[in-house]
């Protein structure tokens, strides 16, 4: 796992070198040399409510919002941008990605680590050019990625990362072949493990030691395979992985790092289980009755719900078996959704895209497979505000204090300007290339094509 963080960064400083001479890599202007910038002239979506606030202008002083208001006044020394009337809205949060995991399974496993650094360093910088600003990673080792990031030696979005995801034997991170032992029968280090994607826990004290691990690692919390999965090679999705007692140890150490526990289920019982255990966000959850959406409700959890993954055709590869369970969970994904409405459940905004560069373009398809269910605001404060909340969980171990998803003073500035009004057409976030004019992280602008008073 540290091996992975560590040529992350060096494939990094490697990329930024190799870049020197286009231009690409330094082309963001860094909130120091900014200072102050004020982009008057906008309507703004400040990430709460169902209508945008117009003609206002929009002071940002190094890396938050300062002011907010009609006609503001420019600084000396201030930079003009000039709204032109277009949308602001905070940067968009993706709350269930896989920065790592950008090639088929096996090849995963077969692929240099420093060539998988790459391929998360570009996907990273895509990411950003979409208009996601943060994102939260759910199983992978990104640390070095997210370090050079975090130093403005490669352009990419906030990450916040659990590090990898905590599997018992035969659960869904479990990707050997049953010629491999486990390591309580003599077994090695496994290559999932090896790259830092997942680890292997099996017994409560297992489970607190895989959790130490990954916080020593820098994880901003704790992701836990609790159920069945679609595409698992040996946990047809019906199955409840972990006990209560490994449950409430990966919750309770959690806890103790004063951050919490994000879990994968689909069905009603784990679902609950893990609920009745204390984690946080629960992941996919396709297949939970009105009751546990209740639950979920009572505890003040969030349901980080995602489409795109279950929507779309199964892969080539998939067995029989692993496509009817997407079918399974994509016809449980309507009634979920559904429930979570009418319950005023906090649904979270995640693509979970994965296996591929090419697939990840998918990403902004999110926006429009939400229409089904959401109203255009409610799914745009999906992708911010609410998604900001579930950030904020990580709480003292947040790697990036201060408000994200809204457009209010003092929070960080993260914006985006867009051509036209995503509450009435939300269609427009498809085309980012196009109808995204200026996207913004950290009071650092990443593009801009607007122009200067």
């Amino acid at each position: 796992m540290r091996s992975f963080a560590a040529l992350g960064f060096a494939v990094a400083a490697f990329f930024c070198a190799a870049l020197v001479g286009t231009g690409e890599c330094f082309s963001q202007e860094t909130a120091e040399e900014q200072s102050m910038i004020l982009i008057q002239n906008v309507r703004v979506f400040d990430g709460k409510s169902d209508a945008l606030r117009p003609d206002l202008d929009v002071l940002v002083k190094g890396n938050h919002i300062e002011k907010i208001g009609k006609k503001l006044s420019a600084p000396d020394g201030a930079r003009v941008l000039d709204g032109g009337g277009r949308t602001l809205t905070p940067g968009f949060i993706d709350a269930h990605t896989h920065l790592q995991w950008n090639l088929g399974v096996f090849e995963q496993f077969a692929a240099p680590i420093d060539y998988q650094a790459a391929l998360s360093l570009l996907e990273a910088k895509n990411t950003l050019m979409r208009g996601f600003t943060t994102i939260r990673d759910v199983a992978g080792s990104v640390f070095g990625v997210k370090r050079s990031i975090d130093e403005g030696i490669f352009p990419g979005p906030r990450i916040y990362s659990g590090g990898a995801a905590l599997t018992m034997t035969a659960g869904h991170g479990d990707m050997r072949t049953v010629n491999s032992l486990p390591r309580l029968f003599g077994g090695v280090e496994s290559e999932v493990e090896r790259i830092g994607m997942c680890i292997f826990a099996d017994g409560v004290p297992e489970v607190l030691t895989a959790c130490r691990v990954q916080f020593r690692n820098g994880a901003d919390f704790i992701k836990v395979f609790a159920g069945g999965a679609v595409s698992g090679m040996y946990d047809p999705v019906d199955i409840g992985e972990y006990s209560k007692e490994e449950l409430e140890a990966a919750v309770g150490e959690a806890k103790r790092w004063n951050t919490y526990v994000a879990v994968h289920a689909y069905t009603d019982k784990s679902v609950r289980d893990a609920l009745e255990a204390g984690a946080m966000t629960i992941e996919h959850a396709n297949l939970v009755s009105e009751d546990t959406i209740k639950l979920a409700v009572k505890k003040g959890a969030y349901i980080s719900a995602q489409t795109g993954v279950f929507l779309s055709p199964p892969p080539e590869s998939f067995t029989p078996a692993q496509k009817a369970r997407q079918k399974l969970v994509a016809d449980g994904l309507d009634h979920m959704m559904k429930m979570a409405k009418k319950h005023k459940a906090k649904i979270g905004f995640g693509s979970d895209m994965i296996g591929s560069i090419e697939l990840k373009k998918m990403q902004s398809t999110e926006f429009t497979n939400r229409t089904k269910w959401f109203s255009n605001a409610e799914i745009l404060r999906q992708a911010t505000s609410v998604n900001g909340e579930i950030l904020a969980l990580s709480g003292p171990r947040n790697p990036y204090p201060g408000k994200l998803g809204v457009i209010e003073e003092g929070a960080l500035a993260d914006l985006l300007l867009i051509q036209g009004n995503p509450l009435e057409d939300i269609k427009l976030l498809l085309n980012p290339e196009e109808n995204i004019d200026l996207i913004m992280k950290d009071g650092t602008i990443y593009k801009n094509t607007l122009s200067e008073n």
